[in-house]
């Protein structure tokens, strides 16, 4: 039983064909294309209306040097939700439950940031790894913890979203489980259970979202810092 409860954290196959490049490449073909139209349809307006708000309070506290990044935080926003969002469905698979997959976004990105910061400004990057009036016999040992605390950031952001996605599924999955087992035996019990698990998957669906926006916004602090 426990070894079925994460068979659904296992990269699906057909014919030994790994299918978690169709799974990543599904939710890009579910947003809407921008038409010649001089009046969008409801569904165009609203993703429009989401995306230019989202982009104008990621982009407001960070400097236009930062402003270029705009487009691959959007774009990684929108792909990010629409994965985790479609991972709720039934006998689908959630990409971004696989820590490799999110270290693969998280590491070239976050390099990324701290490579322009000590391109564009290398004394204040490397004044974040020493606090001002820090005492001399403290320096070695503040040094050593604000460097592991740098390395650590991608780590962080790639468990954070793995950790949180796949706690969520495998708790869907146990109340699911407990309900379809005990609505013979104690229907009123499995109905309360049923209960649970709808609340909890609204939940889930709130999860996903903020997930995908935490990730995303943490990139924009490391970027901030740098720019």
């Amino acid at each position: 039983m426990t070894l079925t409860f994460f068979n659904q954290f296992l990269s699906p196959s057909l014919m030994g064909i790994p299918l978690i490049a169709l799974a990543i490449i599904i939710p890009s073909m579910t947003l809407l294309n921008s038409s010649n139209r001089w009046i969008s349809n409801r569904l165009m307006t609203l993703q429009e209306w989401f995306i230019n708000r989202f982009t104008y309070q990621l982009m407001q506290p960070i400097n236009l040097n930062g402003h270029k990044w705009a487009m691959i935080l959007v774009a990684l926003m929108l792909f990010l939700i629409t994965m985790n969002l479609l991972g709720l469905l039934p006998y689908t698979f959630t990409p971004t439950t696989q820590l490799s997959l999110n270290m693969a976004f998280a590491i070239p990105l976050w390099l990324t940031t701290v490579l322009i910061g000590l391109l564009n400004q290398p004394t204040s990057s490397l004044a974040h790894l020493l606090p001002e009036g820090t005492p001399t016999l403290l320096v070695p040992i503040l040094i050593l913890i604000e460097t592991i605390s740098l390395f650590i950031r991608p780590l962080a952001l790639g468990v954070r979203l793995t950790a949180n996605l796949t706690a969520g599924h495998l708790l869907m999955q146990l109340i699911a489980t407990a309900a379809f087992t005990l609505i013979n035996m104690m229907p009123t019990v499995a109905l309360l259970t049923s209960l649970i698990l709808f609340l909890l998957t609204i939940l889930e669906v709130a999860v996903a979202m903020i997930q995908a926006y935490v990730f995303v916004l943490l990139l924009s602090l490391y970027l901030q810092e740098n720019v």
